[in-house]
Protein backbone atom coordinates (compact mmCIF):
# COMPACT_ATOMS: atom_id res chain seq x y z
CA UNK A 1 0.00 0.00 0.00
CA UNK A 2 1.02 3.60 -0.59
CA UNK A 3 1.08 5.29 2.82
CA UNK A 4 1.58 8.96 3.67
CA UNK A 5 2.77 9.73 7.20
CA UNK A 6 2.15 13.34 8.21
CA UNK A 7 4.67 14.51 10.79
CA UNK A 8 7.20 11.86 9.76
CA UNK A 9 10.13 13.51 11.56
CA UNK A 10 8.27 13.75 14.87
CA UNK A 11 8.02 11.17 17.62
CA UNK A 12 4.98 9.18 16.50
CA UNK A 13 5.47 9.82 12.78
CA UNK A 14 9.08 8.69 12.69
CA UNK A 15 8.23 5.42 14.43
CA UNK A 16 5.18 4.86 12.19
CA UNK A 17 7.18 5.46 9.01
CA UNK A 18 9.94 3.06 10.02
CA UNK A 19 7.41 0.41 11.07
CA UNK A 20 5.55 0.39 7.75
CA UNK A 21 8.75 0.48 5.71
CA UNK A 22 9.76 -2.75 7.49
CA UNK A 23 6.33 -4.17 6.61
CA UNK A 24 7.16 -3.65 2.94
CA UNK A 25 4.82 -0.76 2.16
CA UNK A 26 5.56 2.25 -0.05
CA UNK A 27 5.90 4.97 2.59
CA UNK A 28 6.08 8.72 2.04
CA UNK A 29 6.41 11.47 4.60
CA UNK A 30 5.63 15.13 5.07
CA UNK A 31 7.45 17.36 7.55
CA UNK A 32 6.97 20.91 8.77
CA UNK A 33 8.86 23.62 6.87
CA UNK A 34 10.08 25.01 10.18
CA UNK A 35 11.05 21.69 11.76
CA UNK A 36 14.61 21.66 13.08
CA UNK A 37 14.73 17.87 12.75
CA UNK A 38 16.95 17.09 9.78
CA UNK A 39 17.02 13.34 10.32
CA UNK A 40 14.42 11.52 8.25
CA UNK A 41 13.35 7.85 8.34
CA UNK A 42 15.48 5.71 6.05
CA UNK A 43 14.01 4.94 2.60
CA UNK A 44 11.17 7.45 3.07
CA UNK A 45 10.90 10.32 0.57
CA UNK A 46 10.01 13.42 2.60
CA UNK A 47 8.20 16.54 1.41
CA UNK A 48 8.56 19.78 3.35
CA UNK A 49 5.23 21.61 3.50
CA UNK A 50 3.12 23.92 5.64
CA UNK A 51 0.11 21.79 6.57
CA UNK A 52 -1.74 24.81 7.96
CA UNK A 53 -1.88 26.18 4.40
CA UNK A 54 -4.33 24.90 1.76
CA UNK A 55 -1.63 25.44 -0.87
CA UNK A 56 0.85 23.41 1.18
CA UNK A 57 -1.58 20.54 1.75
CA UNK A 58 -2.58 20.38 -1.93
CA UNK A 59 1.12 20.37 -2.87
CA UNK A 60 1.55 17.20 -0.79
CA UNK A 61 -1.49 15.41 -2.25
CA UNK A 62 -1.54 16.43 -5.93
CA UNK A 63 -0.88 13.48 -8.24
CA UNK A 64 0.12 11.16 -5.39
CA UNK A 65 -2.86 8.77 -5.02
CA UNK A 66 -2.19 7.64 -1.44
CA UNK A 67 -4.08 4.59 -0.17
CA UNK A 68 -3.68 5.50 3.49
CA UNK A 69 -2.90 8.74 5.32
CA UNK A 70 -1.74 8.49 8.93
CA UNK A 71 -2.00 11.87 10.62
CA UNK A 72 0.72 12.18 13.27
CA UNK A 73 1.53 15.86 12.68
CA UNK A 74 0.61 18.15 15.57
CA UNK A 75 1.72 21.09 17.65
CA UNK A 76 2.65 19.48 20.96
CA UNK A 77 4.62 20.32 24.10
CA UNK A 78 4.80 19.64 27.82
CA UNK A 79 2.93 20.77 30.93
CA UNK A 80 4.65 24.16 31.04
CA UNK A 81 3.15 25.23 27.72
CA UNK A 82 -0.18 23.52 28.48
CA UNK A 83 -0.54 25.60 31.64
CA UNK A 84 1.08 28.87 30.49
CA UNK A 85 0.32 28.95 26.73
CA UNK A 86 -2.62 26.58 26.14
CA UNK A 87 -3.66 28.39 22.95
CA UNK A 88 -0.69 27.02 20.98
CA UNK A 89 -2.39 23.60 20.77
CA UNK A 90 -5.65 24.90 19.36
CA UNK A 91 -5.56 26.99 16.18
CA UNK A 92 -2.83 25.32 14.10
CA UNK A 93 -4.04 21.80 14.92
CA UNK A 94 -7.65 22.62 14.03
CA UNK A 95 -6.67 24.23 10.73
CA UNK A 96 -4.15 21.55 9.79
CA UNK A 97 -6.49 18.63 10.34
CA UNK A 98 -9.43 20.32 8.62
CA UNK A 99 -7.32 20.85 5.49
CA UNK A 100 -5.85 17.32 5.51
CA UNK A 101 -9.30 15.75 5.94
CA UNK A 102 -10.65 17.74 3.01
CA UNK A 103 -7.65 16.75 0.87
CA UNK A 104 -8.20 13.06 1.70
CA UNK A 105 -11.75 13.42 0.41
CA UNK A 106 -10.80 15.46 -2.66
CA UNK A 107 -7.95 13.12 -3.63
CA UNK A 108 -9.83 9.86 -2.96
CA UNK A 109 -7.71 8.49 -0.12
CA UNK A 110 -9.05 5.10 0.98
CA UNK A 111 -8.31 5.28 4.71
CA UNK A 112 -7.46 8.14 7.10
CA UNK A 113 -6.06 7.41 10.58
CA UNK A 114 -6.07 10.22 13.16
CA UNK A 115 -3.98 9.98 16.31
CA UNK A 116 -6.09 11.64 18.98
CA UNK A 117 -5.56 11.04 22.72
CA UNK A 118 -7.50 10.50 25.93
CA UNK A 119 -7.24 14.11 27.08
CA UNK A 120 -11.01 14.68 26.81
CA UNK A 121 -11.88 11.99 29.38
CA UNK A 122 -12.73 12.95 32.94
CA UNK A 123 -9.95 11.88 35.34
CA UNK A 124 -10.88 9.23 37.88
CA UNK A 125 -10.15 5.89 39.44
CA UNK A 126 -12.12 3.79 36.94
CA UNK A 127 -10.65 3.07 33.47
CA UNK A 128 -12.41 5.07 30.77
CA UNK A 129 -14.17 3.41 27.83
CA UNK A 130 -14.78 5.14 24.50
CA UNK A 131 -18.43 5.76 25.34
CA UNK A 132 -17.56 7.30 28.71
CA UNK A 133 -16.83 10.65 27.08
CA UNK A 134 -19.92 12.83 27.20
CA UNK A 135 -19.87 16.19 25.41
CA UNK A 136 -22.04 17.64 28.21
CA UNK A 137 -19.37 16.88 30.85
CA UNK A 138 -16.60 19.35 31.56
CA UNK A 139 -13.04 18.70 30.41
CA UNK A 140 -10.19 19.20 32.89
CA UNK A 141 -9.44 22.97 32.94
CA UNK A 142 -5.81 22.48 31.93
CA UNK A 143 -6.90 20.51 28.86
CA UNK A 144 -9.97 22.58 27.90
CA UNK A 145 -8.47 23.94 24.66
CA UNK A 146 -6.60 20.89 23.47
CA UNK A 147 -9.39 18.54 24.59
CA UNK A 148 -12.15 20.25 22.63
CA UNK A 149 -9.84 20.63 19.63
CA UNK A 150 -9.32 16.87 19.61
CA UNK A 151 -13.07 16.30 19.88
CA UNK A 152 -13.68 18.69 16.96
CA UNK A 153 -11.18 16.82 14.77
CA UNK A 154 -12.70 13.47 15.76
CA UNK A 155 -16.14 14.74 14.71
CA UNK A 156 -14.68 15.99 11.43
CA UNK A 157 -13.43 12.45 10.81
CA UNK A 158 -16.89 11.10 11.48
CA UNK A 159 -18.45 13.73 9.20
CA UNK A 160 -16.17 12.90 6.27
CA UNK A 161 -16.73 9.18 6.79
CA UNK A 162 -20.45 9.79 6.20
CA UNK A 163 -19.67 11.20 2.74
CA UNK A 164 -18.70 7.69 1.72
CA UNK A 165 -15.33 8.03 0.00
CA UNK A 166 -12.81 7.52 2.80
CA UNK A 167 -12.72 5.18 5.78
CA UNK A 168 -11.73 6.98 9.00
CA UNK A 169 -10.20 5.79 12.26
CA UNK A 170 -9.67 7.76 15.47
CA UNK A 171 -7.24 6.31 18.00
CA UNK A 172 -7.44 7.78 21.50
CA UNK A 173 -4.10 6.68 22.90
CA UNK A 174 -2.74 7.26 26.36
CA UNK A 175 0.68 8.80 27.06
CA UNK A 176 3.11 7.31 24.54
CA UNK A 177 6.86 6.98 25.03
CA UNK A 178 9.85 5.49 23.25
CA UNK A 179 12.48 6.30 20.59
CA UNK A 180 12.41 9.74 18.91
CA UNK A 181 10.28 11.32 21.62
CA UNK A 182 11.07 14.91 22.60
CA UNK A 183 13.91 14.91 25.13
CA UNK A 184 14.58 18.64 25.43
CA UNK A 185 13.53 20.08 28.76
CA UNK A 186 11.57 22.99 27.25
CA UNK A 187 9.09 21.00 25.17
CA UNK A 188 9.13 17.40 26.39
CA UNK A 189 6.43 15.63 28.35
CA UNK A 190 7.10 14.19 31.80
CA UNK A 191 8.63 10.93 30.56
CA UNK A 192 10.97 12.54 28.04
CA UNK A 193 12.08 15.17 30.55
CA UNK A 194 12.78 12.48 33.15
CA UNK A 195 14.89 10.43 30.72
CA UNK A 196 16.89 13.52 29.73
CA UNK A 197 17.56 14.53 33.35
CA UNK A 198 18.58 11.01 34.36
CA UNK A 199 20.80 10.36 31.34
CA UNK A 200 22.55 13.74 31.68
CA UNK A 201 23.24 13.18 35.39
CA UNK A 202 26.27 11.57 36.99
CA UNK A 203 26.32 9.25 39.99
CA UNK A 204 25.54 11.23 43.13
CA UNK A 205 23.79 14.09 41.31
CA UNK A 206 20.35 15.34 42.31
CA UNK A 207 17.66 15.57 39.63
CA UNK A 208 14.79 18.04 39.83
CA UNK A 209 11.28 16.60 39.52
CA UNK A 210 8.28 18.88 39.07
CA UNK A 211 5.62 18.46 41.75
CA UNK A 212 5.51 15.95 44.58
CA UNK A 213 5.58 12.92 42.31
CA UNK A 214 2.40 11.58 43.89
CA UNK A 215 -0.25 14.01 42.64
CA UNK A 216 -0.63 12.57 39.16
CA UNK A 217 -0.64 9.16 37.48
CA UNK A 218 0.14 8.27 33.88
CA UNK A 219 -1.08 5.40 31.70
CA UNK A 220 2.11 4.99 29.63
CA UNK A 221 2.10 2.94 26.43
CA UNK A 222 5.16 2.06 24.36
CA UNK A 223 4.96 3.61 20.90
CA UNK A 224 5.15 0.41 18.83
CA UNK A 225 2.17 -1.03 20.71
CA UNK A 226 0.05 1.83 19.34
CA UNK A 227 1.44 1.25 15.85
CA UNK A 228 0.63 -2.48 16.07
CA UNK A 229 -2.99 -1.42 16.60
CA UNK A 230 -2.86 0.90 13.57
CA UNK A 231 -1.60 -2.01 11.48
CA UNK A 232 -4.42 -4.30 12.65
CA UNK A 233 -7.04 -1.62 12.03
CA UNK A 234 -5.83 -1.01 8.48
CA UNK A 235 -6.53 -4.64 7.63
CA UNK A 236 -9.55 -5.37 9.82
CA UNK A 237 -11.74 -2.27 10.09
CA UNK A 238 -14.98 -2.80 8.20
CA UNK A 239 -16.98 0.28 9.24
CA UNK A 240 -16.61 3.68 7.58
CA UNK A 241 -15.75 5.17 10.99
CA UNK A 242 -14.31 3.74 14.18
CA UNK A 243 -12.99 5.20 17.43
CA UNK A 244 -10.67 3.08 19.58
CA UNK A 245 -8.81 3.48 22.88
CA UNK A 246 -5.17 2.40 23.08
CA UNK A 247 -3.49 2.31 26.47
CA UNK A 248 -1.43 0.14 28.78
CA UNK A 249 -4.42 -0.03 31.17
CA UNK A 250 -2.32 0.62 34.24
CA UNK A 251 -1.46 4.05 35.62
CA UNK A 252 1.85 4.76 37.33
CA UNK A 253 2.68 7.70 39.57
CA UNK A 254 5.32 10.14 38.40
CA UNK A 255 7.47 9.06 41.37
CA UNK A 256 7.33 5.39 40.35
CA UNK A 257 8.22 6.26 36.74
CA UNK A 258 11.18 8.34 37.90
CA UNK A 259 12.33 5.49 40.13
CA UNK A 260 12.10 2.97 37.26
CA UNK A 261 14.06 5.20 34.87
CA UNK A 262 16.80 5.73 37.46
CA UNK A 263 16.94 2.01 38.24
CA UNK A 264 17.21 1.02 34.55
CA UNK A 265 19.92 3.65 33.99
CA UNK A 266 22.12 1.95 36.58
CA UNK A 267 22.89 5.29 38.24
CA UNK A 268 22.68 6.29 41.88
CA UNK A 269 20.82 9.61 41.94
CA UNK A 270 19.03 11.79 44.45
CA UNK A 271 15.62 13.35 43.79
CA UNK A 272 14.40 16.85 44.58
CA UNK A 273 10.66 17.31 44.17
CA UNK A 274 10.04 20.94 43.23
CA UNK A 275 6.48 21.90 44.18
CA UNK A 276 6.95 25.42 42.74
CA UNK A 277 6.89 24.07 39.15
CA UNK A 278 3.65 23.69 37.14
CA UNK A 279 2.07 20.23 37.12
CA UNK A 280 -1.27 18.95 35.88
CA UNK A 281 -2.78 16.84 38.65
CA UNK A 282 -4.83 14.10 37.01
CA UNK A 283 -5.20 10.34 37.12
CA UNK A 284 -6.47 8.57 34.02
CA UNK A 285 -6.42 5.01 32.70
CA UNK A 286 -7.96 3.85 29.43
CA UNK A 287 -10.15 0.77 29.11
CA UNK A 288 -9.09 -1.03 25.92
CA UNK A 289 -11.61 -3.88 25.90
CA UNK A 290 -13.01 -2.71 22.54
CA UNK A 291 -9.59 -3.02 20.87
CA UNK A 292 -9.11 -6.46 22.43
CA UNK A 293 -12.47 -7.80 21.32
CA UNK A 294 -12.65 -6.20 17.89
CA UNK A 295 -9.03 -6.22 16.71
CA UNK A 296 -7.47 -8.87 18.99
CA UNK A 297 -5.00 -6.28 20.28
CA UNK A 298 -3.52 -5.46 23.62
CA UNK A 299 -0.44 -3.52 24.70
CA UNK A 300 2.30 -6.12 25.01
CA UNK A 301 5.31 -4.08 26.17
CA UNK A 302 5.70 -4.08 29.96
CA UNK A 303 6.65 -0.62 31.17
CA UNK A 304 9.99 -1.79 32.56
CA UNK A 305 10.82 -3.42 29.22
CA UNK A 306 9.75 -0.25 27.40
CA UNK A 307 11.97 1.88 29.61
CA UNK A 308 14.93 -0.46 28.96
CA UNK A 309 14.38 -0.23 25.19
CA UNK A 310 14.06 3.54 25.35
CA UNK A 311 17.26 4.00 27.35
CA UNK A 312 19.18 1.67 25.03
CA UNK A 313 17.98 3.69 22.04
CA UNK A 314 18.75 6.98 23.80
CA UNK A 315 22.35 6.00 24.53
CA UNK A 316 22.99 4.92 20.95
CA UNK A 317 21.11 7.77 19.25
CA UNK A 318 22.52 10.63 21.32
CA UNK A 319 26.06 9.26 21.18
CA UNK A 320 25.79 9.39 17.36
CA UNK A 321 23.75 12.58 16.87
CA UNK A 322 25.05 14.94 19.57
Amino acid sequence: MKILVCGCTGFMGRNIAEYFVKKGHEVYGVANLLSSNKIFPESVPVTRADLTSKTGVNYVFEGSKYDIVIQAAAVTSGSKDITERPYIHVTDNAIMNSLILRACYDYNVKHFVFLSCGVMYQPGEEPRKEEDFNEHDSIHPSYFGVGWTKVYIEKMCEFYSLLGKTKHTVIRHSNTYGPYDKYDLEHSHMFGATVRKVMDAKDGDTINIWGTGEETERDLIYVTDVIDLINLIIYKQSERFDLINAGYECACSVKSIVDMVIEKSGKKLNRFYDISKPVISTSLTLDCSKAKEKYKWRASTHIQTGIEKTLEWYKEYYNVNT
